[in-house]
């Protein structure tokens, strides 16, 4: 399987951490994505928030409008994936 830290990606990454503000780095995201894609990465987001506090699918798919199958991909990542969201929940504390 081809790996999915493409050369491409890492330049996106680069780019991400580059930006210093809040200000800066949703200018680049408004540029970067549509409208419906930064919806969908912001309901994403929300969802591990809401699984971080123990919230049922059932209510975060109330809350959200995800739907559950989407939120148990998303559990599963949070669970066991590379640690990005982990890392992120770290950050914001």
């Amino acid at each position: 399987m081809k790996s999915w830290k493409t050369s491409k990606l890492k330049r996106l990454a680069k780019a991400l951490l580059s930006f210093k503000t809040e200000a800066e780095m949703l200018a680049f995201l408004r540029d970067v994505a549509t409208l419906e894609e930064l919806e969908s990465l912001s309901s994403r987001w929300d969802v591990v928030l809401e699984l971080n506090k123990g919230t049922s699918y059932r209510d975060i798919a109330k809350k959200t409008g995800v739907s559950t199958a989407t939120i148990t991909r998303i559990s599963h990542w949070l669970k066991h994936g590379e640690g990005g969201y982990r890392s992120a929940l770290k950050q914001l504390k």
